[in-house]
């Protein structure tokens, strides 16, 4: 952890809110049952301020003449660490973090009033949290009770997420470090997942594969539930019970990526259960294939954040009245809208701490925001052709998505999950090696 960076990051939003206070906690644990808790996952804001990663904390930034940053956090306490683990403490997190000061949580509720008393503005994410929301508002009440005392309540309240997504869209070389390892590890998976595939196998065998190379290059979890989707399940874009049989003949479509340091990867690769593409599985796959190449010569700084979707669909619909699935002309099949019965969602989305990042795709005029270099996105066409009577059963149960990570770069963008097979050849040969 490079704790300047962090610093930097808290300077930076304190020049933005110009003067107030911004108040940002840190996720709750959640139990999962009786006395047992999900794995424990920071809060993507809290994290991307502080690089702190325990639990039951808070930061504070006062923003003005005498900026400050303060952290409230668990104690130190040598018993529970006996059973839970290691903490830092206040003074530890103070000193190792690079606040102002830093408090006990238990000391939050006498000492905000402080901090929030006087100011113009407070910076805070109303209705993200609930009990958040209904602690804010008990200490609001009590210093409204003040006010004949000279105390004012802050003026307004700014969100600020709205801040901090803005600070989140473009990346430093720092992130970019992290995020080029999180592809780079979860290439590997993708990879060896293919090796591994054979038909007799189920789903969640394979899952093990993907999850075993995250872990064993120092991802301790995926960024979001992996989709191990065989045959017509490839159709369900989300299915992730991942527990059906593997048969000879199917298609087997991946989506699954590690979580490296908080940051997301976020890659798919389709590929024939047998190792090798039936005809009319080729056929579609290419379609697809033209599709993400299409979308990716539109990933450049200038260009708006729609242009690779539509790139993708112009070469989709054609695909598909050439494929007879669909009728007319190309104008008249993007018009209508008829393409939807087989790709029915978005091109991408941005990607970083979050697996569906923080950042705004339209800019305040309703215009689509313009890429610029450091952002990073997904670029993820796809094609699913279910059951149905006006389409012929040799493209029943073909699903396929193909997704790659792109960094948006001076000059174009740079894919930084590209050593994942992609092409027909490429997957054909990497899995008769297997």
């Amino acid at each position: 952890m490079q704790v300047e960076e962090f610093k930097a990051r808290r300077q930076a939003l304190m020049q933005k809110m110009g003067h107030g206070v911004a108040l940002i906690p840190t996720a709750a644990e959640a139990v999962r049952n009786r006395d047992s808790h999900y794995p424990y996952r920071f809060d993507s804001y809290f994290y991307y301020l502080t690089g702190f990663d325990e639990p039951e904390a808070v930061v504070l930034l006062v923003a003005g003449e005498a900026p400050k940053t303060i952290l409230f956090c668990r104690d130190k306490d040598i018993e529970r660490e006996i059973w839970d683990g290691f903490r830092h403490g206040p003074e530890g997190a103070r000193d190792t973090f690079g606040f102002d000061e830093a408090y006990s949580i238990t000391e939050l509720d006498q000492r905000i009033g402080e901090y929030l008393a006087n100011q113009l503005q407070l910076f805070f994410s109303l209705g993200a949290d609930s009990d958040w929301d209904q602690r804010l508002g008990g200490w609001l009440k009590q210093l409204a009770s003040q006010a004949r005392s000279g105390v004012a309540t802050p003026a307004a309240i700014v969100d600020v997420r709205r801040l901090l997504d803005e600070m989140r869209l473009v990346k430093t070389p720092y992130e970019l470090e992290i995020m080029r390892k999180a592809a780079e590890i979860t290439v590997d998976a993708h990879k060896r997942a293919m090796r591994t595939t054979r038909p007799g196998l189920m789903e969640y065998e394979v899952e093990a594969e993907i999850l075993h190379e995250f872990c064993r290059r120092g991802s301790r979890a995926p960024a979001y539930t992996s989709i191990v989707a065989g045959g017509g399940n490839a159709c369900v874009l989300h299915y992730i019970t991942n527990q059906d049989l593997l048969n000879d003949g199917d298609l087997l479509l991946i989506d699954a990526g590690c979580e490296l340091e908080g940051y997301a990867a976020d890659i798919t690769r389709t590929f024939p259960v047998s190792g090798k593409f039936s005809p009319v599985q080729k056929d579609v796959y290419e379609l697809v294939l033209a599709m993400q190449q299409a979308a990716i010569a539109q990933v450049r700084p200038g260009q708006h954040w729609n242009s690779p979707h539509e790139a993708a669909l112009n070469v989709l619909a054609q695909g598909l009245i050439d494929f007879g699935l669909c009728q007319g002309s190309l104008d008249g099949v993007l018009e209508s809208g008829d393409y939807r019965r087989f790709y029915m969602h978005r091109t991408g989305h941005w990607l970083g701490l979050d697996v569906h990042d923080a950042g705004e795709y339209k800019q305040a005029d309703g215009a689509w925001r313009l890429l610029e270099p450091g952002m990073v996105l997904t670029v993820e066409p796809g094609c699913y052709i279910r059951p149905a009577e006006n389409v012929p059963e040799h493209f029943w149960n073909i699903g396929i998505r193909i997704e790659d990570n792109a960094v948006v770069s001076a000059d174009g963008c740079e894919i930084i999950t590209a050593a994942a097979p992609k092409t027909v050849q490429e997957i054909e040969d990497w899995m008769r090696q297997a």
